[in-house]
């Protein structure tokens, strides 16, 4: 690009609003193979949370969408579920639009847990509390892999991010599975400026 056709760019093209990004630790949960593990750099946050990395363990087999392993959560018939966090490298603000992507799974041969439950998220400004709820799923009843988009404003900072997997109130309860890979970084809503001739004809319009 020439130095003219930049200048005209910088001044005349549309500008996009930059911002903070936030980079999980192991966001597509890599790790050895096995059952009853917390992935690296997750904490699990409700008693008896013990997920799986996946493939592998439980007769679930489906390749990952991303890297070589994944997580699978599971929800039980006593009215528990599973629940894994991760303090963020710094806090999203307050009052703040972000959004952030990510792929979720169900396996219909996970060893009895085969029934398709919700995945919800939460933001939170202390260790796996459920301060706010930025995102719940409808169930997820497919079996390949199916992005999904995260869009939400914070009520206030966030240090926490929570995934829990859920089915819905009581009194129901049953075995169920949920998979997750791949979660993208957390990054400002996309905003675009119009650009001086846009916004010249924008006016005009009035």
């Amino acid at each position: 690009m020439g130095k003219g056709s930049l200048l005209f760019f910088l001044f005349f093209g549309p500008v996009y609003l930059a911002g903070q990004i936030v980079y999980l630790e192991n966001p597509s949960f890599e790790g050895e193979h096995r059952d009853a593990v917390v992935p690296m750099n997750w904490m699990a946050c409700k008693e008896g949370t013990t997920p799986d990395i996946l493939p592998g363990p439980w007769g679930v087999y489906m390749e990952p969408f991303d890297g070589e392993s994944y997580v699978g959560l599971i929800t039980r018939e006593n009215f528990t579920w599973e629940s894994i966090g991760q303090r963020l490298k710094e806090p999203l603000e307050k009052g703040e639009c972000y959004q952030f992507t990510l792929q979720l799974a169900h396996s219909d041969t996970y060893s009895g847990y085969n029934n398709p439950v919700k995945l919800r998220i939460w933001g939170s400004n202390r260790k796996c509390d459920k301060d706010q709820l930025i995102f719940e799923s409808d169930f997820i009843r497919h079996t390949e892999w199916k992005g999904y988009t995260v869009k939400f404003t914070t009520d206030q900072k966030m240090r926490y991010i929570l995934l829990e997997a859920f089915y819905r109130e009581r009194p129901y309860a049953y075995k169920g599975n949920i998979l997750i890979d791949d979660i993208s970084p957390i990054a400002p809503c996309k905003r675009v400026l119009l650009d001086p001739v846009q916004q010249m004809h924008s006016r005009n319009l009035y």
